[in-house]
């Protein structure tokens, strides 16, 4: 699974970037909301962790959802009311997370965001088409 890390802290970013890859996600890192539609046209990525400023990170989500790209969104945030949260669902996120965070429960919403496994619909839990 690929991930697109975007967030404006550069040492937030590379530290869950590491500890993605470490967790054999491939991972692209970017520190502007601006990079992220050119990131995405390419279509290498399933989910896009964003943890820019509310303002432009609810603004790069909307175009994200606008776009149809169906890579999903994980917001990181430091606004954890009932407001936010849904304000960053509103806004098409997926999911939202507060910071701090524990890295194990940002691996778990990562990977429930990401790609489902086609099986032959013998398998419990796995979608067919």
């Amino acid at each position: 699974m690929r991930v697109l890390v975007v967030d404006d802290e550069e040492l937030m970013a590379a530290a869950i970037a590491e500890g993605l890859r470490q967790e054999s996600f491939a991972v692209d890192v970017a520190h502007d909301g601006a990079q992220v539609p050119a990131e995405l046209a390419e279509g290498r990525h399933d989910v896009l962790i964003l943890g820019l400023p509310r303002t432009q990170g609810d603004e790069v989500c909307r175009r994200v959802a606008a776009a149809g790209t169906g890579v999903r969104v994980l917001m990181l945030t430091v606004f954890v009311a009932e407001a936010d949260r849904l304000a960053a669902l509103a806004a098409g996120a997926d999911d939202c997370l507060g910071k701090p965070f524990v890295f194990a429960e940002l691996v778990a919403r990562v990977r429930a965001l990401g790609p489902r496994l086609v099986g032959t619909g013998a398998t419990m839990g796995h979608r067919s088409p």
